[in-house]
């Protein structure tokens, strides 16, 4: 067929599988195991079903650009909304990484970056972690390249980078923008928020998925100084103005305001984490300290692949990739003591 010439022809992101069935235990996509916070709940049912006929404010005129901008101390116009980081990080890349110079990320790291850099045209290069998985700052160092972009802690392998070489990084590339993915950022580690400050290169994405419980709400937002902000609006507008949908901007604001939840539930999985990353080590398990909602880990007798499959007949399911360096580990999301329990005692069985 001829017209196929023109198609434009990219490998998707696969994310992780979305079963059905409601009687399994699902470890695979780093959602958070506990319900959103009961003010998001009285929220849902104070709706008033009429207004879904108008269309949504724009998001950063909205009460959650003002809720996100008091409780990162930080002007409304240093923040930006999206549908999930996905959608951020995505216009992200779309509007900064536009130079002929390769963008730099690690060689295992989120898997949507190299889809984005091949949609968008984006030339890029990717950095090898080191053999414990960490990123190696002096590959961004010194390097003549067009943006620079890494999730820390990263995914997904868990480990975090430290603030002091995150800043060696982004005052090297003055030049040009560096984003750092925090989805992962509230269960370890220390954001580097503060940085922006500083630097006015740097653009930080967070995201409701993981610790405020609200994958299902799509909200993502990036925080950075005024003109990136408005660079970021631009292209966004250029493309879809009305992106974000009116429950999604409500009920946002009430998981900001809930602090008291957000500590308790993140508190929940560090410590669910800690004894799993325990219990798995008692199993055989190796892997690197994880400052995430998750373990990235490989067993010492039994492939990753034999593993995954036994889980998933037991109806438990974790993530696993036939990827080069990584296809010998499982990432498991943390879930409930509960269900963390169901998946040990299948391990006991499989390993």
């Amino acid at each position: 067929m001829k017209w196929e010439e023109n198609v434009r022809k990219v490998v998707p992101y696969v994310p992780g599988e979305q079963p059905q069935e409601k009687d399994v235990i699902k470890l695979n996509t780093n959602e958070c195991p506990y319900p959103p916070s009961p003010m998001v709940e009285k929220a849902i049912k104070a709706m008033n079903y009429e207004e879904l006929r108008l269309y949504p404010e724009f998001p950063e005129e909205t009460p959650l650009a003002a809720q996100l901008a008091e409780y990162h101390h930080v002007k409304k116009s240093q923040i930006f909304i999206g549908v999930g980081s996905d959608d951020v990080l995505s216009m992200a890349f779309l509007t900064f990484f536009n130079s002929d110079r390769p963008v730099f990320f690690p060689d295992i790291t989120y898997s949507f970056y190299d889809v984005w850099a091949d949609i968008y045209r984006i030339p890029y290069e990717v950095k090898p972690l080191d053999g414990a998985f960490h990123i190696r700052k002096e590959d961004y160092i010194g390097k003549n390249c067009g943006g620079v972009i890494f999730p820390n802690p990263n995914a997904p392998t868990g480990v975090l980078m430290e603030n002091t070489d995150i800043e060696e990084i982004i005052k090297a590339n003055s030049d040009v923008v560096v984003i750092i993915d925090e989805a992962y950022i509230d269960f370890g580690g220390t954001s580097c928020l503060p940085l922006l400050e500083k630097y006015d290169n740097l653009l930080v994405v967070r995201t409701f998925s993981k610790s405020r419980a609200m994958a299902g709400g799509r909200i993502g937002y990036a925080v950075g100084n005024e003109k990136l902000i408005q660079y970021l609006n631009d292209v966004k507008y250029s493309v879809n103005s009305y992106t974000m949908n009116r429950p999604a901007l409500q009920l946002g604001v009430e998981a900001v305001r809930d602090e008291a939840y957000f500590q308790e539930i993140c508190g929940k999985m560090i410590a669910t984490r800690e004894r799993s990353e325990r219990e798995l080590a008692a199993l055989g398990f190796t892997f690197p300290k994880s400052y995430g909602n998750f373990i990235f880990a490989s067993h010492e007798k039994v492939t990753a692949q034999e593993i995954f499959e036994k889980l998933k007949e037991r109806r438990i399911y974790v993530r696993h990739w036939n990827k080069a360096r990584i296809d010998n580990y499982l990432r498991i999301t943390i879930g409930t003591d509960e269900q963390m329990d169901a998946l040990f005692a299948a391990l006991r069985e499989i390993v």
